[in-house]
C-alpha cells in the first residue's frame, strides 16, 4: 500500500513538473508572438508608397535628419525649375509661377513682379519665347541655420530664330517650414537673389 502511495505521489510529481514545463513553454511562446507581431508592425509603418504614374511604388521612411541635405537640394532645385521654366502660354507661366512662390519667400516674389512690371512675360508669350534651366550644382551650408545656398546652372532662351544661353548663380538662405501639398519638403527659401545672368553662347536655329 506504501508502495502505492510512492507511485502515486511520484506520478503527482511528474504530472506538477509536467504542467510548468508546459507553463512556461506556453509563456515563452506567448511572449515571442508579441515581439515579433510588435516587430512586424513596426517593419510594416516604415512601409511607404508612393503613387507615380498611376503605378504604386514602395518607398523607405526615414528621420528628416537622415534626408535632410537631398531634400533641400531637390527643394532648391525645384524652385528654379518652377521660376525659369517658361512657354509662349500665360496659363503655364501663372500655374509655374504659383508652385515656385510656394516654395519661396517674398523675395522671389519681389523678382516675379519686377519682371512682370517690366513686361518680360509678356515678350515671352508675344515672341514664342520658351525658356528652361538646367542645374549644375548646387551648395548648401549646413553649419548654420537658416542653411545658406548657392545655386549654378544654366539657362537657355529659346527663340524662333536662335538659342540663347546664360549662365544663372543664384544664392540665399533656407528654413524649416511644415509640410504642405504645395511644399512636399518643407522648406522656404529666403533671401533669394540672382548673382550672375550673363549670356555665355547664341545659336542661330
Amino acid at each position: 500500500m506504501f508502495k502505492q502511495f510512492s507511485n502515486i505521489e511520484s506520478a503527482f510529481r511528474h504530472v506538477k513538473l509536467f504542467t510548468y514545463v508546459v507553463v512556461v513553454a506556453s509563456t515563452i511562446l506567448c511572449a515571442f508572438t508579441v515581439y515579433e507581431s510588435y516587430r512586424m508592425v513596426r517593419k510594416a509603418e516604415e512601409r511607404v508608397y508612393v503613387l507615380s504614374n498611376g503605378k504604386a511604388l514602395e518607398a523607405i521612411a526615414g528621420e528628416r535628419k537622415d534626408n535632410v541635405a537631398v531634400e533641400a537640394k531637390d527643394h532648391i532645385k525645384m524652385f528654379h525649375y518652377y521660376f525659369f521654366t517658361l512657354d509662349p502660354d500665360d496659363k503655364v507661366i501663372e500655374s509655374n509661377m504659383s508652385k515656385a512662390l510656394y516654395l519661396a519667400d517674398g523675395s522671389a516674389a519681389s523678382q516675379y513682379r519686377g519682371l512682370k512690371e517690366n513686361g518680360y512675360y509678356n515678350s515671352i508669350i508675344s515672341g514664342n519665347v520658351s525658356q528652361n534651366v538646367e542645374a549644375d550644382s548646387i551648395q548648401i551650408d549646413f553649419e548654420q541655420y537658416p542653411f545658406r545656398f548657392r545655386y549654378f546652372g544654366k539657362q537657355k532662351i529659346i527663340r524662333p530664330t536662335a538659342i540663347l544661353s546664360r549662365t544663372l548663380i543664384t544664392e540665399g538662405t533656407l528654413r524649416n517650414v511644415s509640410r504642405s501639398d504645395n511644399n512636399s519638403h518643407g522648406f522656404l527659401v529666403e533671401r533669394w537673389r540672382i548673382v550672375d545672368n550673363r549670356d555665355i553662347e547664341l545659336q542661330n536655329r
